[in-house]
């Protein structure tokens, strides 16, 4: 391998880091939002459910269940439509990966 195909190897795999940090990054960003009432990094108050630590599958299918109106809600159901069934999934593991 010449070094100039050594250094474009190099640059790929810098960048594919870059795209993960970005990618987490991103995903702790929309998950943010869920502070207001769900706690810094899913540790709600007594009185509000606490995300982290929780079940990732069950969170999903809650969010869903809340952006399709299967499940009563007073502000989820709205929330819940802004965001794509793969920004749920995504939010759903960084919860789920926060220790409790």
């Amino acid at each position: 391998m010449n070094i100039r195909h050594g250094l474009t190897l190099l640059a790929l795999m810098a960048s594919a880091g870059l795209t993960q940090a970005q990618d987490a990054a991103q995903v702790r960003s929309w998950a943010a939002s869920c502070a207001n009432c769900h706690g810094t990094d899913g540790r709600a108050q007594p009185g509000m459910e606490s995300l982290a630590g929780a079940n990732k599958d069950d969170m999903v299918k809650k969010m869903l269940d809340f952006k399709a109106g299967r499940r009563p809600a007073t502000i989820m159901h709205q929330l819940a439509k802004g965001y794509s069934d793969e920004q749920i999934v995504a939010i759903a593991g960084y919860f789920a990966a926060q220790k409790k």
